[in-house]
């Protein structure tokens, strides 16, 4: 996923789509792929917490872990995994997602693309 694991400064969790966006700011923002590594985790029950600790071992000078994802704060993934993975891996992982909401989308097209460009911004910052 990275030319230089060592240099990795910063690594994202995901699930879904949002890894194709994410690859793709990623590309856009650093060509040579050393500072972000991108983990895609489709398997969210059971938690494959050994496997996960096993790749995370790979960034030993990752400063911060970060699980990034669409959905709003209170919905999708992040509250299971805040409570659960993350003793499990024994990581604090910091949260990217949109603010909690009533609904899972804003319905308009150029909120939600602004929304994800903030997202993005968010995840590589």
């Amino acid at each position: 996923d990275v030319s230089e694991p060592p240099a990795v400064k910063r690594v994202l969790l995901c699930s879904g789509r949002l890894t194709w966006d994410l690859l793709a700011e990623r590309q856009r923002r650093e060509p040579d792929s050393t500072q972000t590594a991108i983990l895609r985790l489709e398997q969210l029950y059971p938690r494959p917490a050994d496997e996960l600790k096993a790749e995370l071992a790979k960034y030993p000078n990752a400063e911060k872990v970060r699980w990034v994802q669409d959905e709003p704060a209170n919905m999708g993934p992040w509250p299971h995994m805040k409570l659960n993975l993350e003793p499990e891996i024994g990581v604090v992982l910091e949260r990217v997602s949109r603010a909690e909401s009533a609904a899972p989308s804003v319905g308009q097209v150029a909120v939600h693309r602004d929304e994800l460009a903030a997202l993005l911004d968010a995840a590589f910052a």
